[in-house]
């Protein structure tokens, strides 16, 4: 699998791609909504793993316009804001939330495997049920 760690600052994509790439996916790190336009042509990832606060601050008109990105799905991750705390844009794609401290690499796992899921026309489960996540649908 293939994914693509975008985030604010290049610190934080570099850990996210270290975290995934440990449960043996293929992860590109970029910085910011232009990069991941630009990436997501080249590595056609299966998932976009996304940095809450990217989601969240920047104007994502231009993702979403994107063809290739806005039909990516993307899971939001946060080092800082529980699910409980999160709540996510209704933005094209978004699949589900994760919060990192708490996530452990089953979990993470099958994350990826529903979001990619997803992706291939098939519809996960509404209700994700580990406590480190969150889907769309439960938090609205």
């Amino acid at each position: 699998m293939r994914v693509l760690c975008v985030s604010r600052h290049p610190y934080l994509s570099e850990h996210l791609c270290r975290f995934f790439e440990a449960l043996d996916v293929s992860a590109t790190p970029c910085v910011g909504v232009r990069e991941a336009i630009a990436a997501v042509a080249v590595h056609e990832p299966d998932v976009v793993i996304c940095d809450y606060d990217v989601l969240a601050t920047m104007s994502l008109q231009s993702w979403e316009a994107d063809p290739a990105l806005s039909g990516t799905p993307v899971i939001a991750v946060s080092l800082t804001r529980h699910p409980g705390e999160a709540h996510l844009l209704d933005t094209n794609g978004i699949s589900g939330f994760l919060y990192l401290p708490t996530l452990d690499p089953d979990d993470a796992h099958r994350v990826l495997a529903a979001a990619s899921r997803r992706r291939d026309g098939i519809t996960p489960p509404d209700v994700l049920p580990w406590s480190a996540t969150k889907s769309v649908e439960q938090m609205r």
